[in-house]
């Protein structure tokens, strides 16, 4: 998802982002409005228990931080 596709589902749900913002910080402002762990970007994917999370295949693609 780019980050015009971010700022799109976040006016959805009613969240402001901000000027600033990264992507990563967008898209875990959108998860928490969904009701989901900020997880994105961790390299939890496989543990977080959020698969119905629209950003998932995009945190599939990112490195575990070891």
């Amino acid at each position: 998802m780019n980050m015009k596709e971010v700022r799109d589902k976040a006016r959805e749900l009613g969240v402001k982002v901000a000027v600033g913002w990264t992507k990563t910080t967008a898209i875990r402002e959108v998860q928490i409005a969904e009701g989901f762990d900020p997880c994105y970007g961790r390299g939890l994917y496989d543990v977080c228990g959020q698969p119905h999370c629209c950003f998932r295949s995009d945190c599939e693609k990112i490195p575990a931080k070891n």
